[in-house]
């Protein structure tokens, strides 16, 4: 297999992972009527994404995330145009996820305590990332995506990028993306990844069109924060280590 192609099918496996179980879990909560909850919808997408990036860093690099992609781009670690294919991969994998999680829902009828799978739907957007206006300013939205998609891809270059980063697979990565949800994911959803966000989107159909105005805050504010933390890493720890 050319290595484009593997590189490829890894990104959208390793989307598809995450999208499937993290929406997976935000639609199960609101199924069910509150179980796993938010530290449950914390934890599974914080391990979906610490196996998926584990599982293929040493193929793809593990980005998983388009604003992963953005910054290796910035600072010269992946071409502009494999990188535009990556970011294909992980959109069309997080929506086949999406599109996956719709057809079973909508197969689901009433759980005990809660509601009808498609009444999970409604009410969730199908596990899309929103924030909700105009308790939540689209400011105010966008700067929480800058800081959580920051913050992890700090780690991403303290943890995975770095040769001197500890041994730890993707786990870095993924308690990184859970602890991020804990604080941001009653405020915007915390998605810190455009494909995760455009995927359940895109699969949602009715159940989600009234977002597609605010999907623009998933792509800005998580690609700004990725780049800004990657740049910052590469001109004043990397660089600066070696001179």
């Amino acid at each position: 297999m050319a290595d484009p192609t593997r590189n490829l099918t890894c990104e959208f496996i390793g989307t598809f992972a995450l999208t499937f179980i993290g929406a997976g879990a935000i639609l199960t909560t609101t199924w069910t009527g509150g179980q796993p909850g938010l530290v449950g919808i914390a934890i599974a997408h914080g391990l979906a994404l610490a196996i998926a990036v584990s599982a293929t860093m040493n193929i793809s690099g593990g980005h998983i995330n388009p604003a992963v992609t953005m910054a290796m781009i910035a600072t010269g670690r992946i071409k502009p145009g494999a990188g535009v294919a990556y970011i294909f991969a992980q959109c069309l994998g997080a929506t086949a996820a999406g599109y996956l999680l719709l057809m079973i829902f909508n197969g689901l009828g009433q759980a005990a305590g809660g509601m009808t799978g498609r009444a999970a739907i409604e009410a969730c957007k199908l596990g899309t990332p929103f924030f909700a206006a105009p308790t939540v300013s689209v400011g105010t939205a966008v700067l929480v995506e800058v800081l959580l998609t920051f913050l992890l891809l700090f780690a991403v270059f303290g943890t995975a990028v770095d040769s001197r980063a500890p041994k730890i697979g993707g786990f870095g990565i993924g308690l990184t993306v859970g602890m991020d949800i804990l604080m941001g994911g009653p405020i915007t959803g915390a998605a810190m990844n455009p494909a995760r966000a455009i995927g359940t989107l895109i699969a949602g159909g009715s159940a989600t069109s009234s977002l597609w105005s605010q999907h623009w805050v998933y792509w800005v504010g998580p690609v700004a924060g990725g780049v800004l933390a990657a740049l910052i890493y590469d001109a004043f720890i990397l660089k600066a280590s070696k001179s």
